[in-house]
């Protein structure tokens, strides 16, 4: 018996399900609701006559039909972006700002996943602080940046979600009760560091610059060296360091609204864009 045609839509929701292991950022990527992604799942799923998720009231993951389906619809998703451009007179560029602050050891997966949405997509990467990505993107040099909220007057953009910080040492970081606290940290201007200079202050520790960087690379290299602690995203950290701030007696760090803003108009862009902002949201969780 001949099988009808597959929704193409549906597919891409199966697929966007699939790698962020959720409906909701799913139907945030595709600019639709959750009841709206869940429909369509269910309906390939009723069209192949089997169930390719499992689902459970805090879970979504591939069941074994899914797993195995998942190489052909990708394929399939790729194969459909690539025949929509195929007439595209030269490629389309997404000019993206990200802070560093954000950027972790998962970036080439979420640009995998966001290069499988869009294979004809130019990706035009900018890694700087928050301050100076927002001010690239006001200044229109860019068409998105995803950033950390600075300031909580400013009404635009959408929260992906809240990232934690902590006082990242490494393991054998030794302090002297007495001494000034060691703090790598981002040169001026830099909301984290002044987010960190702030909680300290107010609680009456001591602290002292022992190392300043130029990113979070050479912060995330001091801390892995044991020169000093550094308020940093947990996510974020080197692998080979902990949070010392229970066992230091340090004041906790609040978290912070990790925000997209974008002026993009055009749709196929604008879901390569919220595929990458969903993706970095699922690595959060």
């Amino acid at each position: 018996m001949a099988m009808k045609a597959l929704d193409i839509e549906a597919v891409q929701a199966f697929v966007l399900v699939a790698d962020l292991s959720s409906f909701t950022r799913a139907a945030q990527a595709m600019e639709t609701t959750q009841s709206a992604v869940s429909l369509k799942i269910r309906r390939l799923e009723d069209g192949l006559g089997r169930r390719l998720l499992e689902r459970t009231p805090r879970l979504v993951r591939l069941s074994a039909e899914g797993a195995a389906f998942l190489g052909a619809a990708r394929n399939l998703v790729a194969a459909h972006q690539s025949a929509i451009g195929s007439f595209a007179a030269e490629h389309r560029r997404l000019m993206v700002g990200i802070s560093h602050h954000i950027v972790g050891s998962e970036l080439a997966s979420l640009l995998k996943r966001m290069n499988a949405t869009d294979p004809g997509l130019v990706i035009q990467l900018h890694v700087d602080t928050s301050r100076a990505v927002l001010g690239a993107f006001d200044d229109g040099r860019l068409d998105a940046a995803i950033v950390l909220r600075h300031d909580a007057r400013r009404r635009d953009g959408d929260v992906l979600f809240e990232e934690p910080f902590g006082w990242m040492a490494a393991p054998d970081f030794h302090h002297r009760p007495g001494e000034p606290l060691r703090l790598a940290t981002q040169a001026e201007p830099c909301s984290v560091r002044a987010m960190a200079v702030e909680v300290l202050d107010a609680a009456g520790i001591a602290w002292t610059e022992a190392f300043v960087g130029g990113g979070l690379s050479t912060i995330g290299a001091a801390i892995s060296a044991g020169l000093a602690v550094a308020a940093l995203a947990r996510r974020v950290a080197p692998a080979d360091t902990v949070d010392l701030g229970p066992r230091l007696g340090l004041p906790p760090l609040p978290s912070r609204d990790v925000m997209l803003h974008s002026k993009l108009s055009d749709a196929r862009t604008r879901q390569a864009l919220r595929t990458l902002g969903a993706a970095f949201a699922a690595n959060a969780a």
